[in-house]
């Protein structure tokens, strides 16, 4: 990472020990927030008095939000604060909205009236200060949690130095058992957390969720002195904005054939010790006009100006790798539309089938996320300890396959699952049809395990997609923007959310009411599974034009050799 020293520094700080503590405050955060993310359309529907589509654009929105906010995270993680800093006072937010929410639960007058049976409708919804507390207990956690989305895996991978050899299979092992700890917490959080909030009320299930952030905070500032931490590199953006703007200056020159005639820092003399230089690429040729050394008569410059008139080579490149990723990230947003179906209208079909497990037992229709959970916690250590190592001897990859080679098999597998899902909605639909059920409130005989089906599959596509647009944000990014790259690839969820919430409005207009009523018996939730079957069938093709155009960064050899590492303490 060209952070930190070598020897005897390196084995004292970092490596797998180190990496322990972020592991598990990302099972303890996790287990709070997929334990809410599932189960708060219900809390909404249910307690808030809230419309079925309103309920699930709530949560597409307060999830969404949570996601984007990681921008704002990772900003402030790679120009203000270290990531550790950042992983402590973020969670410290979102302590503090689990507290509020926990508090609107246990007080009766903080919440609308209950329905006491009358028709959804007719309900008197939270309004005025009831929303209010609501909304800004959910924001606080949206806010906490993507600080420590943005940050958390940055700081687990800066255990690893990318640059050496023998640790770069540790550091993608890191993002495979960071995805373990992840799904090994939400696990807990959609049974046991969720189990808590159903049959002890939302007020202990709230409660747990602040409890859990606390420990978390706590496990990881206690590994403070074995990490090895970043030191903040100035503003990203400002590097960026200055790129754009000398670049629009010099519009009118050409772009110089010659790398050399182009403005770099000199290693020995300019470069600090976190400096990494990186090499000049083909793509955007223009933004190169940012990095012209001389003056329009061709004379070298008397004295250097501004960046706001010449940036470096690396600052261009830098401009660079994010314009590329871009188009990366979009594609990958149709996934996570699908995703987001799976934890709100995938839930509210579970509330209407047989939920019994041996006999009398039933599951919560909010603990079906187990199955791709599970399925994720079994398929990780076989991909980490089988698969990579054989891939590795065919391929001489240290990860195994390549990173956007990985994300496209995960997308491959959405569109699957939203298949599938198709068919087994079109069976629950049929099978209240045929016992005459179709405005009944009594469950459907039709088992929930129906729906392992589309789980299971959308588990393995996550597992190859969210892991391999980690790894693949942190390897690309440069040494000054680790945080704000993983924030990237947390957006594509947020941006996925939202697109949830669109898809939903504009297939109930296009469409005279797919989704329109409260009553999924009467509702056409089988073609919209179709709908976005054939979407991310489209996206994919998309997706395998945009990793075809990409270009890798290239590092400077130069900056990998002579670069002393220092160790900096948090």
């Amino acid at each position: 990472m060209g952070l930190f020293r070598d020897g005897d520094g390196k084995q004292r700080l970092g490596g797998t020990s180190a990496a322990l503590f972020v592991y598990a405050m990302e099972g303890l955060e996790n287990m709070s927030f997929v334990s809410i993310a599932v189960s708060l359309v219900i809390y909404f529907f249910g307690y808030m008095n809230f419309g079925l589509t309103k309920s699930a654009n709530t949560l597409t929105n307060f999830m969404g939000t949570s996601f984007l906010l990681t921008l704002l995270g990772g900003f402030i993680s790679d120009t203000y604060l270290s990531r550790f800093k950042t992983c402590v006072i973020f969670g410290c937010i979102e302590l503090l909205g689990y507290i509020l929410l926990t508090l609107q639960a246990s007080f009766p007058s903080w919440r609308p009236e209950p329905c006491h049976g009358l028709i959804t409708n007719q309900c008197k919804p939270a309004e005025g200060g009831q929303a209010a507390i609501l909304y800004a207990g959910l924001y606080m956690v949206a806010l906490g949690t993507s600080g420590v989305k943005a940050a958390l895996p940055a700081l687990g991978a800066d255990q690893f130095d990318e640059n050496d050899p023998r640790e770069l299979p540790s550091l993608s092992s890191f993002f495979n058992w960071f995805l373990f700890s992840l799904s090994t917490g939400a696990a807990v959080g959609v049974t046991l957390v969720v189990w808590i909030s159903t049959n002890q009320g939302w007020e202990w299930g709230f409660g747990v969720c602040a409890v859990s952030i606390l420990f978390a905070v706590s496990f990881l500032s206690m590994g403070r002195s074995s990490f090895r931490n970043n030191v903040p590199g100035g503003s990203a953006l400002t590097r960026i904005l200055q790129v754009l703007v000398a670049s629009v200056r010099n519009r009118r020159r050409p772009v110089p054939a010659m790398t050399d005639e182009l403005h770099e820092v000199d290693f020995g003399k300019e470069a600090g010790p976190n400096t990494e230089l990186l090499q000049r690429t083909d793509q955007f040729g223009f933004l190169d006009r940012a990095a012209i050394a001389t003056n329009p008569d061709g004379t070298p410059y008397a004295t250097p100006p501004s960046s706001w008139w010449m940036c470096t080579v690396t600052q261009v490149e830098e401009t660079k790798i994010l314009l590329r990723m871009v188009p990366i990230i979009l594609s990958t947003v149709c996934m996570n539309v699908c995703l987001a179906q799976l934890q709100t209208f995938s839930v509210q079909q579970g509330t209407t089938m047989d939920t019994r497990i041996a006999g009398h037992f039933r599951i919560p229709s909010a603990s079906l996320p187990i199955i791709p959970l599970v399925f994720m916690m079994l398929l990780i250590p076989i991909y980490d300890r089988i698969f990579v190592p054989l891939a590795r001897r065919l391929t001489g990859i240290p990860t195994g396959i390549r990173h956007l080679q990985r994300i496209g098999i995960g997308l491959v597998l959405a569109a699957i699952s939203m298949a599938v899902a198709g068919f087994v909605e079109r069976r629950r639909r049929s099978v209240a049809f045929e016992h005459g059920l179709v405005d009944s409130a009594a469950p459907l005989p039709v088992s929930v395990f129906w729906l392992s089906f589309q789980y299971g599959i959308f588990g393995a596509a996550d597992m190859f997609t969210l892991v391999g647009l980690l790894e693949f944000f942190y390897a690309e990014s440069s040494a000054g923007m680790k945080s704000l790259s993983t924030a990237i690839s947390w957006c594509s969820l947020g941006l996925g959310y939202f697109g949830s919430s669109v898809a939903v409005e504009v297939v109930n207009k296009v469409s005279a009411g797919w989704l329109a009523g409260n009553n999924l018996n009467r509702d056409r939730l089988d073609y919209f599974y179709w709908l976005l079957a054939g979407l991310s069938a489209v996206n994919f093709g998309i997706y395998l034009a945009c990793a075809s155009w990409y270009r890798h960064k290239k590092v400077d050899v130069k900056s990998l050799e002579k670069v002393e590492e220092k160790e900096v303490k948090v």
